[in-house]
């Protein structure tokens, strides 16, 4: 099974990032904002705009990623925005 590291741009600007195993679901739940089938965070920030996916074989290396992806100042997350440009 591949899971997915993806980043939201959310209507307010601001960026999520999460992991999932089927992206078009997760994003669906993402837009039902509630806080139980979307992420909290997420909440009232739509509509969101995928702008970065990537692919990782397993849990373990999605979470890693994702992870390091959340530790990034935003300037680092649109550095790497850019990269995939």
């Amino acid at each position: 099974m591949s899971w997915t590291v993806y980043i939201l741009e959310c209507a307010d600007g601001s960026f999520y990032t999460g992991i999932t195993t089927d992206l078009t679901r997760r994003i669906a739940e993402h837009g039902a904002g509630k806080s139980e089938k979307g992420a909290r965070y997420t909440s009232g920030r739509g509509p969101f705009r995928l702008v970065h996916q990537e692919s990782h074989k397993n849990r373990a290396e999605a979470s890693k990623r994702e992870a390091s992806i959340k530790a990034m100042t935003r300037a680092g997350k649109l550095a790497l925005l850019s990269q995939k440009q």
